[in-house]
């Protein structure tokens, strides 16, 4: 097992194309991050939700999964399910978001997901984040889409078990889904613990990697 690092990390970007996606996939990444990087800058991105009970949710979750962060999030109006038809808005945002930052990481929806509007804006973030590190998440789901990740963060029982709280806490508005619980969440971070050897971990795609291994 290859442990390689991002190098100073100031700047992150993370995009989801719902309310709790950024949470769901990378929320045990997050919370590793910012307790080690006080300060650190978060701008995130929601396509859908605006102005509903859901945003209101998301920046509650996304506030306590970037403790000590400077948070700054956009949740956007676009229709649920009905984001290829809404691309231009879409590609929009994320270019808008391209020209305020610029992220030593961004997480982002796997550009293999079966969901239409994960698999939507996974496509758009290389268009307009062209040099940069890009880790795709992985959101369980009916589909049986979760492939063969390449990359994984290592989370500790107690990151891994307060990712799980708080996203019990955070959006009960999916409490009732059949997915949405302990076991689901934990049991797909034992799964990939066990595959880079330790406890719980978050695994992530990613589709292009520059290596800078030295003279």
């Amino acid at each position: 097992m290859i442990r390689l690092g991002a190098g100073s990390l100031e700047r992150i970007v993370a995009v989801g194309a719902h309310c709790d996606d950024i949470a769901i996939g990378a929320g045990g990444t997050l919370l590793a991050l910012c307790l080690a990087r006080p300060g650190l800058r978060v701008d995130a991105l929601v396509l859908s939700g605006g102005g509903s009970e859901r945003e209101e949710e998301e920046r509650a979750a996304l506030t306590a999964f970037c403790p000590g962060a400077d948070l700054r999030l956009t949740v956007l109006k676009l229709p649920d399910g009905r984001m290829p038809v809404h691309w231009d808005e879409a590609k929009a945002a994320v270019e808008e978001l391209r020209a305020r930052t610029e992220p030593d990481l961004v997480l982002a929806p796997r550009t293999d997901d079966a969901h239409q509007d994960h698999r939507g804006l996974a496509q758009l973030i290389p268009t307009a984040f062209r040099d940069h590190l890009v880790l795709g998440y992985e959101i369980v789901k009916w589909d049986g889409d979760l492939g063969r990740p390449v990359a994984y963060q290592p989370l500790s029982p107690e990151i891994a078990e307060e990712k799980v709280r708080l996203l019990q806490e955070h959006y009960p508005s999916q409490r009732h889904r059949p997915w949405y619980d302990r076991e689901a969440f934990l049991g797909l971070a034992r799964i990939r613990g066990i595959e880079c050897h330790a406890r719980y971990a978050e695994a992530f795609a990613v589709t292009k990697l520059t290596l800078d291994l030295g003279d």
